[in-house]
């Protein structure tokens, strides 16, 4: 059976471990053929029960409904010839088989009668085992404090009768119990270690490579790497030949890329990925080509880390392992983002939504079915005693309604505070989008997946750039020069929100925007005006600080012009929003053709704001590829 996870590895082996699960194998096919040989030539006796009974259980995992009808006639058989013994165990195989397809409710039916004989019995070995079957039906249905009960009950009994086995098994169920909730790792640690020197000297090795990495998660949860590394290179060893040691490598460089030892980190990933590609092991694939993203992503090497993102998504999305889906969604939209991709950052962000907004569906189906499981049990026993308990039933449905409607209550309060924290994910979404494009843009292309380009009869359009940027980049420190553009960029970013206009993009150490656009106004001339003046304030006051700290600083060069431009989005991939036209090309002219510290503006320009601000004609300059044109320095805004 393939592995889905630590968890579940422990219930599988441990809750069918009187039945081993193995794959269909020669050696099994003649033990089926030998086994119905001799069933077929056998008089209707006890050992006849005991052989179907062993049928049986040899069609567990590859024929579940051909199990359940050998366990039938062993029943059968059984209770024609009064064996007790008999019909308990085919009743405990029927369940087991209604296991395997899912039907809990049968399953549980099968297992009660099944543990009524055994207590009739004193069997308190087939006691123990039923009761671990019920806990383990409980669990995967997510009711926690009911599994507990079960497991509870099944150590008792295995303590009484000094079992090691069963105590190792139940041990660790309770531990996989609270492991799962992620509440208590301190109560899923004590039963681990109580069920480790047990499964030492039954020398059981799937078990003790389940403890030993299942300790090995605590710990790394518990912030205690070494004794973490320490088991999990301990499960390595028991594990040598087994499907499963993908999944301690993985959980090894987890561990290493958690304290920084990003060699070690990926060295081990890439074995686990070697490892599980030769098994064919999708999942554990996935888990290795996330660690792998995970590390590298925490080297700052981005782009290795977005291909193995990408290579795990690719066999995540095709086995639905939403849990590493969901995982690689998040990685993979923050990579892109450190890579000022925004677009790839916004659609795995969207993904991100999607997959939660699934898994919370899938845990609500979960939820949803243990309640029904729960309901359908009382409805079962209250059929069964309606002659002879209706006061006891009658208080049962009673207690029931209270206990569902208290249920119901508790899970409309999940279920709000989920879609809060979903709505609160799509929120982020949009404003990563909204980074990307203008609003009304961003609306367009959400509602019909295009986005039309317009054309403006007036807008104004703002440069900036840095003078000398190219000699203080090489004095500059990369570090120092990227947080010295995000600074003033961000600062500029803030100026043009203040006063409405919209930022194009950013080129190097170019900076661009435009008034008058998406929506139309007739104020885009002075609000252009307004903020290139806060923008040489800005410079004016972050040199005066450089120099306090006698440091390098920037100066800049500001150019302003307006007239008729079409906007758009560029491409099919990465898009961008832009704008073109002649408009685009005189601004960048103001610009170049501009003095440090200085707002420069066209004549054009010059005729809209010349009532709003003092500005000083310069003549008619030669601008690149434009001739001579009208240009003017604004001085300041007039005063009323």
């Amino acid at each position: 059976m393939k592995k889905t996870s630590a968890i579940l590895r422990v219930v599988i082996i441990m809750m069918l471990l009187f039945s081993q699960i193995t794959i269909r194998s020669f050696a099994q096919n003649k033990q089926i053929d030998s086994l119905k040989n001799l069933i077929a030539k056998s008089v209707d006796d006890s050992t006849k029960v005991n052989n179907l009974n062993i049928l049986s259980k040899n069609f567990f995992s590859i024929d579940p409904a051909m199990a359940i009808q050998h366990a039938n006639s062993a029943k059968e058989l059984a209770l024609k010839i009064n064996y007790k013994s008999g019909i308990a165990l085919a009743y405990k195989n029927i369940g087991i088989g209604c296991y395997m397809q899912s039907k809990n409710i049968e399953a549980i039916e099968n297992w009660n009668s099944s543990l009524a004989i055994y207590k009739e019995l004193g069997d308190k070995l087939g006691h123990a085992n039923i009761l671990s079957n019920l806990g383990a039906i409980y669990f995967n249905q997510g009711v926690d404090a009911k599994a507990i009960e079960y497991y509870l009950q099944s150590l008792k009994l295995a303590e009484e009768i000094n079992d090691s086995l069963r105590l190792a098994t139940v041990l660790m169920n309770i531990g996989t119990v609270y492991l799962n909730k992620k509440t208590n790792y301190d109560k899923s640690l004590s039963y681990y270690l109580q069920a480790l020197p047990i499964c030492e000297s039954l020398k059981d090795k799937d078990a003790l490579g389940t403890i030993y990495v299942n300790l090995g998660e605590i710990y790394f949860e518990k912030g205690d790497n070494a004794k973490s590394l320490n088991y999990l290179k301990k499960s390595l060893i028991v594990y040598e030949g087994s499907e499963n040691i993908p999944y301690s490598y993985i959980n090894i460089g987890k561990v290493y890329t958690k304290i920084g030892d990003f060699e070690n980190a990926i060295k081990n990933e890439k074995i686990a990925l070697e490892i599980a590609t030769k098994l064919n092991g999708q999942l554990d694939m996935a888990r290795a080509l996330l660690g792998l993203a995970n590390t590298y992503k925490q080297t700052g090497e981005t782009k290795i880390a977005i291909n193995y993102f990408l290579q795990g998504i690719a066999i995540a999305a095709e086995i639905k392992a939403n849990i590493e889906l969901k995982e690689m969604y998040k990685g993979i939209s923050e990579a892109y983002h450190q890579e000022k991709d925004y677009s790839n950052a916004y659609k795995y962000q969207s993904l991100l939504i999607t997959i939660k907004d699934t898994l919370y569906n899938i845990e609500t189906d979960k939820k949803l079915g243990s309640l029904d499981l729960d309901f359908k049990i009382y409805k079962k026993q209250g059929q069964i005693n309606l002659q002879e308990q209706s006061i006891k039933r009658q208080k049962m449905i009673r207690n029931t309604f209270i206990i569902g409607f208290a249920i119901v209550i508790i899970f409309a309060g999940i279920f709000f505070r989920q879609r809060n924290r979903i709505s609160k994910e799509k929120q982020r979404s949009e404003e990563l989008l909204l980074n990307i494009l203008p609003e009304e843009t961003a609306e367009e292309l959400k509602n019909t997946g295009t986005a039309t380009a317009k054309s403006y009869d007036s807008v104004t359009v703002l440069f900036t750039d840095f003078k000398d940027f190219t000699k203080l980049s090489e004095i500059l420190t990369p570090e120092e020069l990227v947080a010295e553009i995000n600074e003033c960029f961000s600062a500029f970013d803030a100026i043009m929100q203040k006063y409405g206009i919209e930022k194009i993009k950013t080129i190097g150490d170019a900076y661009m925007a435009a008034g008058g656009l998406p929506k139309v106004n007739s104020t885009h001339p002075r609000d252009v005006v307004r903020a290139a003046i806060a923008i040489r304030e800005f410079m004016n006051e972050h040199k005066i600080k450089k120099q306090a700290e006698g440091k390098l600083f920037f100066r800049i060069r500001i150019g302003i012009h307006t007239g008729p431009v079409v906007s758009g989005i560029v491409g099919t991939k990465k898009f961008a929003y832009d704008i073109w036209g002649d408009t685009v090309n005189t601004a960048s002219r103001m610009e170049s053709s501009g003095e440090p510290e200085k707002v420069n503006i066209s004549g054009t320009t010059y005729e809209l704001v010349k009532d709003n601000f003092d500005c000083f004609y310069r003549g008619k300059l030669a601008a690149k590829n434009k001739g001579e044109i009208d240009m003017y320095f604004v001085d300041a805004e007039k005063t009323s």
